[in-house]
């Protein structure tokens, strides 16, 4: 999230938020280099930090991270609203281009945050389903999709190192199964694999997914960074382009298209998956 958006700083505040994104830039290098060279943290360990990060509140960060409205981040700008009525312009986009036409019974969103997408979704369903790792941010969503419409919400919290145990919380499938900003912050790509066959099992045949992951260019900078969670959570894991579509597909997922953003206000280098199950 850019610091100071919209506003004008002083020379020190510019000369300080550089600073920080200095600092920042040399963490990450440090984490990747140590992780290139073989120092890498096992997904037992990622996952454990980055359950005690999500779990609960704490602060300004993680309520930007975890897309809550009133987060300081969302102040005085219209991003998050942007962000869910942009996705559900792209989703239907996508649905045309696939030729998916049935009607959105039920919609599981896979970390839905403080429902910043599912204002937006929630109104076109008869039942939403959030998951998420944080019961705050799952009763924050409740709240908001609340405030615009009266479609029956589904809460279900799972945890990092049991992704699987949402399938004996969500009775039946879905008709569209939506995961924005969550790729990024899984322990590693092996284990976007089980996300992955978890959505092919809670999605209906002939519904349709958008999966949002991050995508590494060749770069070594730009590969999954397997260590220190909280310092670069929004780069733990990243996927080739054709190594998502492919795996995907070994999940039983359709690959349908895939539109890639290369920069936006929030961060780079996303991939959104148009995946359907035959």
């Amino acid at each position: 999230m850019p610091e100071g958006t919209g506003t004008s700083r002083r020379p020190w505040e510019v000369a300080v938020a550089h600073g920080k994104r200095l600092a920042v830039t040399a963490e990450d290098l440090l984490q990747r280099t140590l992780s290139t060279a073989g120092l890498r943290q096992p997904d037992s360990t990622i996952a454990a930090d980055a359950q005690d990060y999500w779990r609960r509140p704490k602060g300004s960060r993680w309520a930007a991270d975890s897309h809550w409205r009133e987060a300081p981040a969302f102040r005085g700008t219209d991003l998050w609203d942007r962000i869910g009525a942009d996705h559900l312009d792209l989703f239907e986009a996508g649905a045309r281009m696939a030729g998916f036409s049935r009607s959105w019974d039920r919609v599981v969103e896979w970390g839905c945050g403080g429902g910043a997408n599912a204002v937006r979704f929630a109104p076109r369903a008869k039942e939403f389903i959030g998951v998420d790792i944080s019961r705050e941010s799952l009763e924050e969503c409740g709240r908001q999709i609340a405030s615009v419409c009266d479609t029956a919400f589904q809460p279900v919290a799972v945890e990092v190192a049991n992704p699987e145990s949402a399938l004996g919380d969500i009775d039946g499938v879905c008709d569209v199964f939506l995961c924005f900003y969550v790729f990024e912050l899984i322990p590693s790509p092996e284990y976007g694999e089980r996300l992955l066959r978890v959505a092919h099992d809670l999605l209906a045949p002939g519904g349709l997914a958008l999966i949002q992951i991050k995508y590494e260019t060749g770069d070594w900078r730009t590969k999954p960074r397997r260590r220190s969670y909280r310092r670069g959570l929004a780069n733990m894991t990243t996927y080739p382009i054709h190594g998502f579509w492919e795996l995907a597909g070994r999940c039983g997922l359709v690959p349908r298209g895939v539109r890639l953003v290369p920069r936006n206000e929030l961060d780079e280098r996303y991939a959104y998956f148009f995946l359907s199950k035959e």
